[in-house]
């Protein structure tokens, strides 16, 4: 059989019916998703019908919905990842003859009731990519647009009894031109397949605009009723809740209709109203949200309120289903974006399931609703903005770009939660774009347009960018300075806009940084109206080793011929629906309400930057810590403050009273911790009572509010007491508990603790950040940091002792530290005091202080700084003082409370998709790292000349850095202490701007001090 030319016609495909909005409805149904017959071909022309059956190909059987690239055990093929590239020639519209071609069919019955029906319709919710359809043998249509709904009239083709459906999918066509998203390709019926009786009198489709009038509070019903006239009228409107109702002998009666006062629909308060309608041969169920969307010159307002997005960009992504639909999945999914103060949806980069919608008007949430419909691949022909050959700009896919945002819009405009339509992604820019656009706004005038590539602001009605660095939110959120992509006068015309950041903050492995440095400039400039993070869920597919290992594949682990690696793990949360640090930050940094206690007033100010409600559903809670420990808790009595205000409330005479008892018990020197937290007061659909919205904590240490006036430090300001007394070998000397090799000038033993260290470290394992070329701002050229820091040895350092003193109370150990062929490096100075004298004349403490100094010309930057110590690996639980309980780094502590933490040691660090730097705690007060029977080590730093962090692994730096997935790591052998004086930023590289020049670790001279002890068995 020749190649079908279907594959390659640049059409939308062919038989499906308009495009209609997806209806609650009685009309009879029939669930044809299942067990479905499958065979697949090695090409698109097998030389057989599905609906044929010569027996030359067996037929096995597969679920639908489901992708067969996940199904099989890999006889059906394998997933490919590609994020820019197609995975075939970019030779448009042809595809290779190399073309998987999965074959289905199945049986169904209908009975004798169905033959009533005026008309049956079989709609297919979503199939990757093109298809064909036959039913009992005869062809009904083709349908192209993965994630498009398309319905074929079969009412000349059902029967009575049984029935047989064929689909033949392939999985390469004109069509996959159009769908280079970000993703899997992952071919198959992955979406439900449902056979619809469509009444006599029945409603062909209905679009309810539900308006609202912030001024007055009352609501209106733009009703536009799609109905057969002979047939379906009389038709009922009722919204019983409102009292609501209205009666349309004749299409011609359909008219606007005053709703009333309503409560209005909003994120924060999805209130909706059920709207029955009743026409012959049909009723119908909508929930009604009542809302406005208009723009004010530079301001986009939802209900006269302007709205700041804090969304996340959301692919439809399960470790194991891909991209099927699961109703609990995606409730949790989107409850979990609720839990961390995420408002705001982009459908990236196609029309979600409509469930999730269901979901989204139901839970509340913002959302940009996109077509399906990126042509990324393109860029590598060299087009960027007006290409001449590619097809937004190509008259020949005109009808293609139409279809697919008709059905986009037409399938979910009655959904309040979306309040603006997206025609695509990374498509260039052209006349097919602008048709696209321009159709939107003749079929709904109440919803902007949005699309990134219309970088003159042409035909779109908001500025949108990606990953701007902070100087570009400058210029576009100011009166001056260069907007990218433009000149001068399109610059003007852009400034007058809403502006958004449609993908900032790339969230791959950990990161993303500086999230509080984006959010000072949506807060600084009224014309940005937040943006969407990229992105939310890791796309990590559940796979194993040969020997039966789980782990989550990327790019490049199903035998791809190209692919792009673990660019596919840049979520918020794992591949397992963890929660990353990433996302703790995102929450904490833009917390929708907050308290701040100010320590020279003592007053708590409380703001509440919610779109909609004031604070009266939330709890304002207090708890005061000295040195970690509970030394009070009580609520704040806060009035309700209105969306958008600020009020500023008395202290509790409580925390008062509290802190007025510290001086009596707090020793000179203590930390004095106030934490204030909003919490949920109720129970909500996504959260129980309780929940904390919002942290901040306040440093009274050294407060006139707690009666302090300075903090006293407490640091080894004079020489030890004690000696060191040379061991009989004289290869080792005894400083109190510790043991030091003179030959290496490192610590072997604390008491019956062995260690190896300190060693000096400049390396960490890089980071996807630090290994992503990114925008390159804010590092300094020449590709990737990583590549940087490793071309410079920065994960070789080899060392040398330079000299050891032994003093009657000290060591003193210099080495240096460089990696071959270069000349620069670094020195370090290790300073070894016996401590204090227990009352038997042992001293029982070890005073380290660490000093490392650049020695020669280094450029640029360095990953970390400070010494690592090799630990046994019966220490298994870490517990602190300092900021956590996550991860924290210079971009990146927002999320880090200042506390006593505990967690095993094996759970310190991430298990991103690939390994990567991680675990790291700043600013550490003390440390325990303790064993099964309560013996371990502790560590206490003091405050001059810094507090170091530290991270404690099973892992070396080296050895993580080396891995492509957690199972590939070494056997350990140690828990590995690092002790640093300080880290690079994390910043956005992977995809964005770098580290922000504040957060980079300069090379020079960094210092610490830290008291060793070790823990005796049983007790601390």
């Amino acid at each position: 059989m020749p190649i079908p030319t279907y594959l390659t016609d640049y059409s939308p495909g062919r038989g499906a019916l308009p495009a209609r909005s997806r209806l609650a409805s009685d009309a009879p149904s029939l669930d044809l998703t299942g067990t479905w017959d499958f065979r697949l071909h090695p090409v698109a022309d097998p030389g057989m019908l599905p609906h044929e059956d010569d027996g030359a190909a067996p037929w096995d059987t597969i679920d639908v919905p489901a992708h067969w690239v996940l199904r099989g055990d890999g006889r059906y093929g394998r997933p490919i990842y590609t994020n820019v590239v197609y995975p075939f020639p970019v030779d448009p519209p042809f595809v290779p003859d190399e073309n998987p071609t999965g074959d289905y069919r199945r049986t169904f019955t209908l009975d004798e009731p169905w033959q009533q029906a005026e008309r049956i319709l079989l709609r297919f919710d979503g199939v990757e990519s093109t298809y064909q359809v036959w039913l009992n043998g005869t062809e009904v249509g083709v349908g192209k647009g993965s994630r498009l709904v398309h319905e074929f009239d079969v009412t000349d083709h059902v029967r009575t009894g049984e029935n047989q459906l064929a689909v033949r999918v392939h999985q390469w066509s004109d069509a996959s031109y159009l769908e280079d998203q970000d993703q899997w390709w992952l071919p198959g019926i992955f979406r439900e397949v449902t056979l619809l009786a469509r009444p006599t009198g029945g409603v062909e489709d209905v679009w309810l605009q539900a308006g609202y009038d912030h001024t007055t509070g009352t609501g209106s019903l733009a009703v536009e009723l799609r109905a057969d006239p002979a047939a379906a009228y009389p038709v009922r409107l009722e919204i019983p809740e409102l009292g609501v109702t209205a009666r349309w002998d004749r299409p011609e009666d359909v008219a606007e209709l005053d709703a009333g006062s309503v409560e209005p629909w909003s994120a924060e308060v999805p209130r909706r109203y059920e709207a029955v309608l009743t026409a012959q041969g049909e009723e119908i169920r909508l929930q009604v949200g009542f809302r406005t969307v208009r723009i004010m010159g530079e301001t986009f307002e939802v209900n006269g309120r302007q709205v700041i997005f804090r969304g996340v960009n959301r692919h439809e992504i399960e470790a194991e289903r891909g991209r099927v639909f699961d109703p609990a999945h995606a409730r949790e999914d989107l409850a979990l974006m609720k839990r961390h103060n995420v408002n705001a949806i982009r459908t990236s980069h196609y029309p979600p399931h409509p469930g999730v919608l269901d979901l989204a008007d139901e839970l509340g949430f913002w959302v940009i609703d996109e077509c399906d419909l990126e042509t990324h691949g393109f860029y590598r022909a060299g087009w960027r903005s007006h290409p001449a050959d590619a097809p937004a700009d190509d008259s020949r896919w005109r009808e293609a770009h139409l279809d697919r945002i008709a059905r986009t819009v037409e399938r979910d405009k009655n959904h309040p939660s979306i309040i603006m339509w997206s025609l695509g992604n990374e498509t260039g820019s052209g006349r097919n774009m602008a048709a696209m656009s321009a159709w939107v706004h003749r079929r709904d005038p109440g919803r902007p347009v949005h699309y990134e590539g219309d970088y003159e602001g042409e035909y779109t009605d908001v500025y949108s960018r990606m990953y701007p660095s902070l100087e570009a939110l400058d210029a576009i959120g100011g009166e001056s300075g260069q907007i990218a992509y433009c000149d001068a006068a399109q610059a003007e015309r852009l400034r007058r806009r809403p502006f958004l950041m449609c993908e900032y903050i790339h969230a791959m492995g950990n990161g993303p940084g500086a999230i509080a440095e984006y959010d000072e400039k949506i807060r600084a400039y009224p014309r940005i109206h937040g943006g969407f993070v990229w992105e939310w869920r890791d796309h990590g597919l559940l796979t194993h080793t040969d020997d039966g290992v789980p782990y989550y594949g990327y790019g490049g682990d199903f035998g791809e011929v190209v692919h792009d690696g673990n660019f596919v793990t840049d979520g918020l949360i794992l591949s397992d629906g963890t929660p990353s640090p990433g996302l703790l930050e995102f929450a904490a940094v833009v917390a929708p309400v907050t308290a701040h206690l100010d320590p020279t007033t003592g007053s708590v100010t409380v703001v509440n930057d919610r779109h909609t409600i004031d604070t009266a559903d939330l709890v304002f809670r207090w708890r005061l810590e000295v040195d970690g420990e509970p030394a009070g808790s009580g609520t704040i009595d806060v009035p309700p403050v209105a969306a958008g205000a600020t009020a500023e409330v008395p202290a509790p005479k409580e925390l008062t009273r509290a802190l007025t008892r510290l001086p009596k018990k707090a020793q000179a020197g203590s930390e004095i911790w106030v934490t204030l937290t909003a919490e949920l007061g109720a129970e909500t659909p996504w959260a129980p009572a309780g929940h904390v919205l919002a942290t901040r904590q306040c440093d009274l240490s050294t407060s006139t509010l707690a009666g302090r006036s300075a903090t006293t430090v407490i640091g080894p300001a004079a020489p030890a007491t004690g000696t060191a007394a040379p061991l009989p070998t004289a290869t080792d000397v005894a400083v109190g508990p510790g043991t030091i090799d003179l030959r290496t000038g490192r610590l072997t033993r604390l008491w019956d603790l062995p260690t190896a260290g300190p060693t000096p470290e400049l390396w960490r394992a890089p980071t996807d950040n630090d290994r992503g070329g990114g925008s390159g701002m804010y590092e300094e050229a020449g590709g990737a940091i990583a590549e940087r820091w490793a071309a410079r040895g920065l994960d070789r350092l080899v060392h040398r002792l330079v000299s050891v003193e032994t003093g009657e109370d000290r060591v003193v150990t210099r080495l240096r530290s460089a990696p071959a062929t270069e000349a620069f490096g670094i020195e370090t100075t290790l300073t070894y005091l016996a401590g204090e004298v227990d009352d038997i004349g042992d001293s029982d403490e070890l005073i380290l202080r660490v000093d490392v100094a650049a020695v020669g010309r280094f450029e640029g930057s360095w990953p970390r700084v400070g010494v690592r110590f090799d630990l046994p690996p019966e220490l298994e639980t870490a517990r602190w003082f300092g900021p956590g309980p996550d991860e924290a780094y210079p971009d990146s502590a927002a999320a880090a409370a200042v506390a006593v933490h505990e967690r095993a040691v094996d759970d310190l660090g991430v298990q991103y998709a690939k390994p990567q730097e991680t675990g790291h705690r700043p600013d550490v007060r003390w440390l325990e790292l303790t064993g099964p029977g309560g013996a371990g080590l502790h560590v206490l730093s003091y405050p001059e000349p810094g507090r170091p962090g530290f991270t404690a692994s099973r892992h070396t730096a080296q050895e993580l850095g080396r891995a492509g997935h957690a199972h590939e790591l070494p056997p350990s052998e140690h828990v590995y202490l690092y002790l640093d004086a300080g880290q690079h930023g994390l910043g956005t590289g992977s995809c964005g701007p770098g580290a922000l020049p504040q957060h980079h670790l300069v090379p020079g001279a960094y210092g610490f001090t830290v008291r060793l002890r070790p823990i005796a068995a049983g007790g601390r």
